[in-house]
């Protein structure tokens, strides 16, 4: 029988550092220099807790020993990644979009 879990850890962890922490950072440096409407600013008060959030629930997720709370916690992390990209990004589009 495989372990599935092995796979899921490593793909777990890539997606929180290229979906969440790179897109999170991009949107800051965005607001950071005023290339994009002030109001995206208040996004990030709710899409950088949901990353770190992620981040450490995914870390708990790879250093667990149990298979089935392991994949749950790293399940977690993804959705939350999905989440704040949705937030930040989406949130990001519409207000540019309603600014034009």
């Amino acid at each position: 029988m495989t372990n599935a879990l092995g796979p899921l850890r490593l793909y777990a962890g890539l997606a929180v550092v290229f979906f969440g922490i790179v897109p999170a950072t991009m949107v800051t440096l965005l607001v950071a220099q005023g290339k994009t409407p002030s109001s995206v600013g208040y996004l990030l008060i709710g899409g950088i807790p949901l990353v770190l959030a992620a981040l450490v629930i995914a870390i708990r997720g790879m250093t667990g020993g149990e298979n089935e709370e392991s994949a749950r916690r790293l399940y977690l992390s993804m959705m939350l990644v999905a989440g704040a990209d949705l937030l930040l990004l989406g949130g990001n589009a519409l207000l540019r979009m309603g600014s034009s």
